[in-house]
């Protein structure tokens, strides 16, 4: 089944089972189809809070509907641009060493954890690539450290670069773009979990915003566990017109919401270049954000729950969209 592309689409986010339409856009993407199967039971609508009917209280969240606010660790700070210099984290330090796309200032090395083998091949791949290594006691390590546990490292580097965000649009040789964009998760710990499973899944690129999301703090930078040091990250002042743009450049825009009543199976898309864009916890997508969605989706609730964590959420979206993409 082909997308309608003969008219411009109007601002609101195309509902039902059938394919997302686009505006004009010249030699667009085509939708190829795919089967879905029915929704399971509890995922029947529901409506957004603040968007009609109260939806029921969630633990940690706000009363008003909102993703309740995690406090930074101690010391720890917003970074200015994309952040990621300071990295802790056994996962984290060894893909920076191992990449060797950032220039690493010095490691930090707690005396008492060379018993570790992947602190020993942290300072194997120091010593290759001429990084000091000081070992220092635990208490110092803890004392420098900007999350709960470091893991007995500490690594200080340049601050990830960010991309141009058109250069997330291209294709890289026969992998088509899956750009994955976040709209208003301020969790470190959450987007670090997102940076992980998409760097896992396949995705080719990122877009954060610099303000109303949280960027690349050590807490992120830990739990993205060296996911950072491949993924191209581009950081725009606004998610709406970033959506825009990748759309001009041929992506289908597919949000994904907790309060969407089209389930993930009626995705047609998953076999063409796309953004993937994850809504916050409790409040969803944004309104603006969301008219700018060619199709917005839930993932499917079959039990008493509401919703999964944001996190979850995305790995689930996306290793559906990487298993599309592989039997294509």
């Amino acid at each position: 089944m082909s997308a309608e592309r003969g008219r411009r689409r109007d601002d609101s986010p195309r509902r039902g089972g059938a394919s997302p339409r686009r505006g004009e856009r010249g030699s667009g993407p085509s939708d190829r189809g795919r089967g879905g199967q029915q929704r399971g039971a509890g995922s029947a609508n529901r409506a957004r809070p603040g968007r009609g009917a109260a939806s029921p209280a969630r633990s940690g969240d706000r009363r008003d509907g909102r993703e309740a606010r995690v406090p930074a660790p101690r010391n720890q700070s917003r970074p200015k641009g994309l952040g990621g210099d300071h990295v802790e984290g056994r996962q984290a330090v060894r893909e920076l060493l191992r990449a060797g796309k950032r220039k690493v200032h010095e490691v930090l090395i707690s005396e008492d954890a060379h018993s570790a083998a992947t602190l020993a091949e942290i300072v194997d791949l120091a010593g290759d690539r001429r990084v000091p290594v000081r070992e220092v006691t635990r208490r110092k390590l803890d004392e420098a450290a900007l999350t709960a546990a470091p893991q007995g490292v500490i690594a200080k580097a340049a601050a990830v670069q960010p991309v141009p965000l058109e250069e997330l649009a291209r294709s890289a040789g026969n992998t088509l773009p899956l750009v994955v964009a976040t709209d208003g998760v301020t969790d470190p710990g959450n987007l670090g979990a997102i940076l992980r499973t998409a760097e896992v899944a396949g995705a080719t690129g990122v877009v954060l915003t610099s303000h109303r999301s949280a960027n690349l703090t050590p807490a992120a930078v830990k739990a993205a566990a060296g996911a950072i040091e491949y993924l191209p990250i581009a950081l725009v002042g606004g998610l709406p017109a970033a959506i825009a743009k990748l759309r001009d450049s041929g992506l289908w825009a597919i949000g994904l919401d907790g309060y969407a009543p089209d389930g993930l199976e009626s995705l047609r898309v998953g076999d063409e270049p796309l953004v993937l864009v994850l809504g916050a916890e409790g409040r969803g997508l944004s309104a603006l954000v969301e008219r700018r969605c060619d199709q917005v989706v839930s993932i499917p609730v079959l039990g008493r729950i509401e919703s999964l964590n944001v996190a979850a959420a995305a790995a689930v979206a996306l290793f559906d969209i990487a298993r599309t993409r592989n039997s294509a």
